[in-house]
Formats: C-alpha cells, structure tokens, sequence
C-alpha cells in the first residue's frame, strides 16, 4: 500500500512563482497538504518577501528562492536548479508569456489564476495563451489557465451546472461582491496597478453571439447577496466570459458584475482625472515613470490589510436555462468567505484567500491525475467535480439555490 501511494504521489513537487497576497495563500495551502505535494519552492524579485512566508508557515517546508520572472533566462535557471512539474504563476498577468516559454524549455507543466496582457494596454484576452496551445501539446505539457477563483472557480461552477443541472444553459452572470471593510480611506484588494486597470477600462458582455461594449460603470443595479443583502453592482468585462461562452455555445447572454462602494469610486474618478492611472511611461525629473506605477508604490499593499479587515465576500454564478427535464431552472452556486477566518488561517485577507485557494486545488487537480491532458485549458474544460469537493473541504464551501430569484 505504501508503495503504491508512494508512486501516485512521486509527481509532487511545486514552484509558486510571486510572494504578494495570493502568492501567501497559496503557499500556507500547499503547505497543508503534504501527501500531495512533497516539495515546495517559493521565488519572487525580493526572495526576503519568500524567507517570511516560509518562515510563517515553519516547518522548514519551504525553499526559497529569487527570480526575475520578466526574464526567459532568469526562468529557465530557476526551473533547472529546482526541477519542480508544476508552477504556480501567481506574479503579475504581464508575465505570464515569460513563465510559459520557459516551462515549454524545459518540461515543466503550468498553472495561473489570471490571463495575460500586455503591459502597455489593458486588453484583455486569452489569444496569446491559446496560441501555445499546440506546443504544450507536443512537448505532453499541461498548461491550466484562470485558475483563481473569477477566473476559476465562476468557471468551475459553470462546468459543475452543465454537466448535473442543465440542457441548455442560456444566461449566465458572475456576481462578485466584497462587502468587507479594510478601514483604508482607499486601498485596492489585489495588486493596485492590476486591480485599477481592470475596473476603470470599458465594460463588456456577449449577447447573441455578439460582444457588447459600455462605459466603464455605466450599466450597474442593486444585486442581494447571501448574508450581506443588496449592494449596487456594476457591469464590468472578465476574461472568463471569453472562454465560457466558447465553451458552452448555447449561452445567449454572459454577464459579470462587481460590486463598488461609492468612497472607492469617487477615489477612483479622482485618480483618472488627475492622470495617475495612465499606464504610459512620462518624464519626471529626468526619470521615465509610469504613473500607475508610481500610485501603486504608495498605495497601501494589499497583503497588509487583513489584519484589521471584517465583513466577507460572496463571488457565485447565477444561471437561467433549460434544465435535464427540459423545463426552465434557474440555478445559484456561491462561496461567502470571511476575511477575519482568512486572516486567521494565512495571514492574508479574502480576495487573496479567494483566488489562492482554487490555485492550490488546480495544482492538486494536475498532481493526482484528475487534470492531466497535454494541452492548454482553461478550468471548464476539465471535470469540475473532484474540484467541487476540494473546494468543500480547503476552506471556500460552496452554496446552491434552485429556482429562487436570481434578479438578473
């Protein structure tokens, strides 16, 4: 018996490449698991921001290591000296393209939780991505994208609704609501420069096999959410509408919806107005910066809010379409996730929590078999169930409700 347990798991070592707030939970979750994955390494551009981490979790569980994840070269040595099968790409969306070549380099499969763009423009898509396809597949890769949780789970649970509830799916909003306060006049959940430029470029969402474009925060309506009750929520565009809709062609209609306070939105007009979110390079002082970036060095981290942070999330799927005896369903699947209980268990707040949980899971998928095909995937496409269950038992249990009102 130990034999054969020993050659399930002998695939079991993990490189977690970033050392931000999702970078802290993925490890401390990793680390919890020990019969799946046997090694860990953690590498970031400030290896003292990995040393802490690891040394919050103890146990001498953790490596550590240092690594310009904008660099090809820098990649492919970090892979050869640590030889892990699977990295976890929690660094920045820019860099998403460098950690995929080098894995293709040198045979090692890939997880992220967020898609690429470019630097210099805040386009969201996955065609760089789904370009490798064809490569990963020739060198027997896997290549799992969006693996957080919108991306991620939304997707996942979409994947779950198709294949136990429905015929047809036709509707489709991803509602994400962060009804917690950090008790910052203004602080962004995730890294500031990402964060703002995906909520301040214009809202999109597919209705009959075209994409529809809005302002930014134009179409927005009150939405209840479980245990915290309504709050205005806003129409934005997410990656995951572009793969879901691919995938399940029946969808008529793909939304997404975040909710906003309207403090954070005011800062957010401010921010624009005065030209801080630009994210092209200007001279000041005879020194070329990027105003985002710059914002985001004296914006407050957002791996240091969780200490004070009360209130929680509610992220879920609501679906309308015709179910397996062919009468009309709709369908509500969700996770609340308490920021203080995330803070507790990792160190770090529940918008971190919430994306670097799924992110362990994914890996865990991959390591155990149940997500193994040479290839590039995003979530849905892979069996949602033995996910849905992890997701029970690593601290994001999930929620369903059957033909209530799901008010979109």
């Amino acid at each position: 018996m130990n034999n054969e347990k020993k050659q399930r798991y002998k695939m079991g070592k993990v490189l977690i490449i970033g050392a931000g707030g999702v970078g802290t939970v993925v490890a401390h979750k990793i680390a919890q698991n020990p019969d799946v994955f046997t090694e860990i390494v953690l590498a970031s551009r400030t290896q003292s921001k990995c040393d802490a981490i690891a040394d919050a979790i103890g146990g001498n569980r953790i490596v550590t290591d240092r690594v310009d994840a904008d660099k090809v070269e820098d990649l492919v040595s970090l892979f050869k000296k640590h030889k892990p099968d699977i990295v976890v790409n929690v660094a920045l969306p820019y860099q998403d393209l460098t950690i995929m070549d080098a894995c293709l380099h040198c045979g090692v499969n890939y997880l992220d939780t967020a898609n690429y763009e470019p630097l210099d423009e805040a386009k969201y898509e996955y065609k760089w991505q789904w370009a490798y396809r064809e490569r990963f597949e020739q060198a027997g890769l896997t290549a799992i994208l969006g693996c957080g949780f919108d991306p991620g789970v939304s997707g996942v649970y979409t994947a779950y609704a198709a294949k136990h509830y429905f015929k047809e799916m036709q509707y489709l909003d991803i509602v994400d609501c962060n009804a917690g306060n950090h008790g910052m006049a203004f602080a962004t959940n995730f890294n500031p420069e990402i964060n703002i430029r995906e909520v301040t470029q214009k809202g999109k969402y597919y209705e009959n096999g075209k994409w529809i474009e809005t302002e930014p925060h134009e179409i927005h309506r009150p939405l209840t959410y479980p245990n915290i009750g309504p709050k205005e929520s806003y129409l934005i565009y997410h990656e995951e509408l572009e793969s879901l809709v691919k995938n399940y062609p029946t969808i008529k209609r793909a939304r997404f919806w975040m909710t906003f306070g309207q403090e954070y939105l005011t800062h957010l007009r401010v921010i624009q107005n005065i030209g801080m979110a630009r994210i092209d390079p200007i001279m000041y002082n005879g020194v070329e910066i990027v105003p985002i970036q710059f914002l985001k060095a004296v914006l407050p981290n957002p791996g240091d809010l969780g200490k004070n942070y009360t209130g929680e999330t509610s992220i879920g799927c609501r679906i309308r379409g015709i179910g397996k005896d062919g009468k009309e369903l709709t369908y509500y699947v969700y996770n609340n996730c308490s920021h203080h209980a995330a803070y507790l268990e990792t160190g770090a707040q529940g918008v971190s929590y919430t994306t670097g949980v799924p992110a362990m899971i994914g890996a865990m998928m991959f390591l155990t078999g149940k997500w193994k095909k040479p290839g590039v995937y995003n979530v849905e496409e892979f069996d949602p169930d033995p996910f849905m269950e992890q997701l029970n038992k690593q601290g994001l249990p999930w929620h369903e409700v059957f033909n209530g009102d799901i008010e979109l």
